[in-house]
């Protein structure tokens, strides 16, 4: 029975994995095809709110608005994909006009100046690749993602909105041998019933590159009205005067063109994201990187010195090498020695340690599966959300290990199975259910700001869907798995009366807190380059970086559980189960104190309440995750070495 329910729970768990990977396929075009331009929602680094693209009075496409299919990581994330009226034909150079506006009312100009001063920006895609643009910076190019709405000029109360986009779309065309465009005959062409010559037809080719360059333009109205959408008109080029500027003011028409020019590239389509996700200061990446493995390594050669010149020497004193010699000089047994009855004393709070290191474990499982995953290559770039979607899966589904585990250890620490079923609800409550408190007030702030972040009530549903009938049921049958697995038994047996902890190990809070620091200096700086990705709009890319980050944690978190411990023990402080947690665990205050400094150094211009409180919020989220992980990692690593240290030992 055991064996079986663990087949079924990896076929499904696997399926769902599966196909929650979305695929990126290939999209072949020909000469004078149609391809239309999508926009997602209207991003701000001042607000943190995204909004809908069409909350501003943009030129609507001619067949209506309509919303591409999303998934539960895009509709978290904010993602309203829509339908634009920027449309192309394949390698045809044109530029075209697409509408002019009413005249702005009061309350449209008003709209437009604040999000414009608000830095809002255009996010549009093309065959799912982000348009891009450079500007210059002290004779540098600097890459952006998307474009702003418009400009603000210092000392100035005008503002002034981009109407004009300059595109460029790099494609590569088939140039093997395989493609023969000579042997095409044109049947299109008048024969009078003989067969024409054949012609050379132009090669298909796909899409490897996009690219804007954003004007503002103040276009001659009288000859915009002659116009009808997509007439052609005469190229322009951007003007740098302020006179020819587009300003927004009330009553004022605003007419919107664009014009596009195809280039021939030598990027394969496999390698058209290399531009995305290459980082300038991948040099710099790399190096603190190292830093981190290089610390680990010195961590670990002193955890090595210590254990083996102290433990091997006292392991070997207790198995009776020396044993003579202390009954001659009558030695009284010193530090974790004396601990023998004490150290697997039950724990104040065992049922809530219990739950806190199944639901460690299990945010632990789910973050190392999606970065495996993620750096192996099998999530496209273009797939908007399916991190966030695959996190949800593979949470949902390692429930079972995460009750295995909690279960396993209430039942090691009480001694019987009483009361497995309530500790293993808890796991399934605790994490979810804080994520689900602290973003329905979120979701009810972006609501009131009319953000497309905000979550509607139907993925609600979905949400409580995956919570209560997929979670719940594997979380309880890993519970009660760990209920039939063999018991695990301690090497000695506990007194009936405490041992009094000496009263100058008592300040051991203050080490347990200071050690909290080694496991955050390992990451800290890709959790940097992690919020830069959020809150920033840059491109972050999971590669074989983020998991020497994370394996370098898991380590340091593991080896300043085992040093705090044993410190601890030597200090005749038989209260070491806490204390191992939060020695890694207190990792999450100084995350929490960086986002907080990242709020302060590098969002400086956040304005608003409703931003800060969005921010503050899901960094609470990731700081409670971050102690739960961390935390279980560290207890587990004391537990199993504070059970091996009384194993190997003659008490």
């Amino acid at each position: 029975m055991t064996s079986a329910a663990i087949r079924i729970w990896v076929f499904f768990a696997l399926s769902s994995i599966w196909l929650s990977l979305a695929g990126s396929y290939m999209h072949t075009f020909t000469e004078n095809d149609l391809m239309v331009a999508k926009v997602n929602s209207l991003t701000s680094i001042e607000t943190l709110l995204p909004l809908s693209y069409y909350s501003l009075p943009f030129c609507k496409p001619v067949c209506g608005i309509r919303k591409s299919v999303s998934n539960v990581g895009a509709a978290l994330m904010g993602d309203q994909i829509l339908n634009s009226p920027y449309r192309f034909r394949g390698n045809v150079n044109k530029s075209i006009y697409l509408c002019t506006t009413d005249p702005l009312s009061k309350h449209e100009a008003r709209l437009w100046k604040q999000r414009i001063h608000d830095l809002y920006q255009v996010n549009m895609m093309l065959d799912g690749l982000p348009v891009t643009r450079y500007t210059g910076h002290n004779g540098i190019n600097i890459k952006w993602t998307g474009f702003p709405i418009g400009y603000e000029v210092p000392n100035s109360d005008d503002v002034y909105i981009i109407n004009h986009l300059k595109f460029t779309v790099l494609v590569n065309e088939h140039r093997d041998h395989s493609y023969r465009g000579d042997d095409i005959m044109d049947f299109d062409a008048p024969s009078n019933g003989m067969v024409t010559e054949g012609y050379k037809a132009a090669p298909p080719f796909e899409i490897v590159g996009f690219r804007v360059d954003p004007c503002s333009v103040k276009h001659d109205l009288e000859n915009m009205r002659r116009l009808k959408m997509y007439d052609n008109i005469d190229s322009m080029e951007c003007p740098h005067d302020l006179e020819t500027w587009q300003v927004v003011r009330e009553n004022e028409r605003i007419s919107f063109t664009y014009e596009v020019q195809f280039v021939k590239s030598d990027i394969r389509w496999q390698y058209r994201w290399d531009t995305y996700s290459k980082e300038e200061d991948s040099t710099l990446h790399w190096f603190l990187v190292l830093n981190s493995l290089m610390t680990i390594l010195f961590l670990t050669g002193i955890v090595f010195v210590i254990f083996l010149k102290t433990i091997s020497r006292e392991l070997a004193k207790r198995r009776g090498l020396n044993k003579q010699a202390e009954a001659q000089t009558n030695e009284e047994p010193l530090g974790w020695k004396l601990l023998a009855g004490d150290a697997f004393r039950e724990p104040n709070h065992s049922k809530l340690l219990s739950v806190m290191v199944g639901t460690g474990v299990q945010i632990t499982l789910t973050i190392f599966v999606t970065a495996t995953i993620a750096a192996s290559g099998f999530i496209p770039p273009d797939a908007r959300g399916m991190i966030l979607t695959l996190i949800t899966r593979v949470y949902t589904f390692s429930g079972m290990v995460g009750g295995y585990v909690g279960i396993r250890l209430w039942r090691t620490l009480k001694g019987s199975t009483d009361g497995w079923k309530s500790v293993s609800w808890l796991i399934v409550f605790l994490f979810p259910g804080i994520v689900l408190i602290i973003h329905a007030a979120l979701n009810l702030i972006m609501w009131v700001n009319r953000s497309t972040a905000a979550v509607s009530i139907s993925m609600y549903v979905t949400a409580l869907f995956l919570w209560f009938c997929i979670s719940a049921p594997v979380t309880l049958l890993g519970g009660f798995l760990a209920t039939w697995a063999e018991a695990i038994h301690y090497p000695v047996k506990t007194n009936r009366i405490p041992r009094e902890i000496p009263s100058w190990t008592l300040p051991s809070w203050l080490l347990v807190l200071g050690a909290g620091t080694i496991p955050f200096g390992t990451f800290f700086m890709e959790l940097f380059f992690f919020l830069s990705s959020i809150w920033l709009g840059r491109f972050y890319s999971m590669s074989g970086t983020l998991c020497l980050c994370l394996l370098s944690l898991v380590i340091a978190c593991a080896e300043t559980s085992l040093i705090i411990t044993y410190r601890n023990l030597q200090a005749e402080d038989w209260k070491w189960w806490w204390k191992s947690f939060c020695a890694s665990g207190l990792a999450s205050i100084y995350v929490f104190m960086h986002c907080v400094s990242y709020l302060v150094f590098n969002l400086n211009s956040l304005s608003g309440s409703p931003s800060v409180t969005v921010y503050v919020g899901y960094s609470l989220i990731m700081a409670i995750g971050t102690l739960l992980s961390t935390g279980s990692i560290g207890f587990l690593a004391s537990f199993y070495f504070v059970n091996a240290l009384f194993s190997s030992t003659e008490i």
